[in-house]
């Protein structure tokens, strides 16, 4: 899957045929004797701990990025929670109050940037 000078491709392609196979699951090209611990430590189906079933290879993407499990900080309070949960707790954490600093009025931790505005 490279460009190769011409002159070279015979060799090359020879080279290529005895030593390199195309992996099944993803197309890379793979050197023959790795190709075994290629599938198994990249394609084996392994459970993540939100119960999804994904390919080895995947697991650290799902895990930081689309897992409901993942930990995620309350814009609020900065606890961490799991990403699945962070909806309802923000919705509880963000209903408290904290006294403005310049009006002193009680205001919801969801309004607090913009109560500046209104503030004056």
């Amino acid at each position: 899957k490279k460009d190769i000078p011409a002159v070279n491709f015979l060799i090359h392609e020879i080279h290529c045929r005895r030593n390199i196979e195309i992996c099944p699951y993803c197309s890379d090209s793979i050197p023959k004797s790795e190709m075994k611990n290629h599938i198994e430590s990249e394609h084996v189906q392994v459970t993540c701990k939100c119960r999804m079933k994904i390919e080895n290879g995947l697991l650290k993407d799902h895990e930081e990025s689309s897992c409901p499990l993942r930990p995620a900080l309350c814009q609020f309070c900065d606890i961490p929670l799991a990403f699945n949960k962070l909806r309802e707790h923000e919705s509880y954490c963000g209903a408290r109050t904290e006294p403005c600093r310049d009006c002193g009025r009680n205001v919801l931790l969801r309004d607090l940037r913009e109560h500046p505005r209104l503030c004056g």
